[in-house]
């Protein structure tokens, strides 16, 4: 294990694209809200504020399924074991078998251990009674790791979860019951590996908990992606940090979505946070950089008018239940004009993601037209995120869609659809879909 020396916790900045000017009675006020991290060290390289702040929970799917083929179980173990590797010394963490039922692997009593080189050790032990068996009901596990994340008094509660097949032992509204109650209690990264598993159901169990999703389509490559998971992991240092957003009377959000690194729409999840300001969850921070798109509707006004449509901050809930600390501010402005060039110009950190926002829903509706045999609807909205992942230089998506589509002309958006497409290339592209690039600066 690496010897890791204290570090400050990291420092919060945010900043505001945006094209402030409006034409003469407009009533809609767009903005990119860009929060940076830093000062904490390297992600996953570090301890952040403690050691002892941090749990994590490994959710290893063990139904009947995960016996074909039977290497997919050994993987699973291995990979399972390469992430207790990366716990740091002084992590708490345990592991949970999934099937229809929730059982705890290690240490076992309902309670999690502390990582040391003796704890590690004996977790990895355990790994090796895992025999695939049952069937799959993952609200059960989730609800045995919030308990066991629960129990350990601590800051930053992650949990990783792997996944071969689809949720068929529970009824969806216990999954979403579930996934309601451990929202704002831990985030967690899930994986689906193979291709038997639902693409909707795992990235909307990582969307609810505001962690990440993806496909390890070949199980020999779960190690590394558990290795870097736990490390990324390893890297947060601030948890529920929220993005609070004040208007003016008279005033509406209209949305609020996190744009980058991926696209996840975050307007119905606000609080309210007193007169006129909501909270929105951003989860857990370690040393990175995301952007937000505000979109406020304001009260039209004549040229030479202007307002605050909005005052965005980053704010952390006090451990004693006082006034929350400030982390950052920035300001949202809105000004009326008559100068045509100024108001019609569309800042470029606006039009990127509105651009990459689109992608997304694109290839999300192509690909739900496909499986409908809906070809006609499937090609034009395939196409147009052809064009749309060219012209932002969203290169992985491109290749990805090259998998499912012929292009004909990248300019037009004209592709053909392939008669032939691997299942594993198809969830992939649906899996990655809301993945997008940042602006070139």
């Amino acid at each position: 294990m690496a010897n890791f020396s204290k570090s400050p916790v990291p420092q919060f900045t945010a900043e505001v694209y945006q094209n402030e000017y409006l034409p003469e009675g407009a009533g809609e006020v767009n903005a990119i809200v860009t929060v940076t991290s830093t000062g904490g060290g390297t992600t996953g390289s570090h301890p952040g504020a403690s050691a002892s702040s941090a749990a994590v929970v490994i959710m290893v799917d063990c139904s009947g399924s995960m016996d074909y083929p039977p290497t997919k179980m050994r993987n699973a173990r291995e990979a399972t074991a390469a992430a207790i590797d990366t716990i740091r010394d002084g992590v708490a963490f345990a592991v949970v078998a999934g099937t229809h039922k929730a059982e705890e692997v290690y240490p076992g009593n309902g309670r999690t251990a502390i990582a040391d080189p003796a704890t590690r050790e004996q977790a990895k032990q355990a790994l090796r009674k895992l025999k695939p068996s049952g069937g799959t009901a993952i609200g059960t596990w989730l609800r045995l790791a919030d308990r066991l994340l629960s129990s350990a008094d601590v800051a930053i509660r992650h949990g990783i979860l792997l996944t071969d097949g689809r949720n068929e032992h529970e009824k969806p509204e216990e999954l979403r019951a579930a996934l309601d109650d451990c929202a704002g209690r831990f985030t967690c990264d899930c994986r689906g590996v193979g291709t038997d598993w639902e693409v909707k159901e795992v990235t909307g169990i990582a969307s609810a908990l505001l962690g990440t999703a993806d496909i390890v389509a070949d199980p020999s490559g779960l190690e590394a992606d558990f290795r870097q998971m736990m490390e990324t992991a390893m890297g947060k240092e601030v948890a529920d940090v929220s993005l609070r957003l004040w208007t003016p009377k008279g005033t509406r959000i209209k949305y609020v979505k996190q744009v980058a690194p991926t696209v996840e729409e975050l307007t119905d999840r606000r609080v309210e946070a007193g007169p006129r300001a909501g909270d929105y969850p951003t989860g857990s921070w370690g040393d990175e950089s995301r952007d937000y798109h505000v979109c406020v509707e304001v009260p039209p006004a004549g040229v030479g008018q202007e307002m605050l449509a909005a005052r965005v901050s980053l704010v952390l809930p006090s451990a004693d239940g006082g006034a929350p600390q400030v982390l950052s501010q920035g300001l949202v402005r809105a000004v009326w004009t008559d100068d045509m060039a100024a108001s019609t110009k569309i800042n470029a950190q606006v039009a990127h993601y509105t651009g990459q926002a689109e992608l997304a829903q694109v290839i999300q509706q192509g690909l739900e037209a496909r499986k409908a045999g809906d070809l006609d609807t499937a090609t034009s909205k395939l196409g147009r995120a052809v064009q749309l992942a060219t012209e932002s230089g969203n290169e992985d998506t491109a290749k990805l869609l090259a998998k499912v589509v012929d292009v004909v002309d990248v300019a037009t958006g004209t592709v053909r659809l392939k008669q032939k497409v691997a299942d594993a290339d198809e969830m992939t592209l649906e899996t990655r879909s809301t993945k997008t690039v940042r602006v070139k600066k």
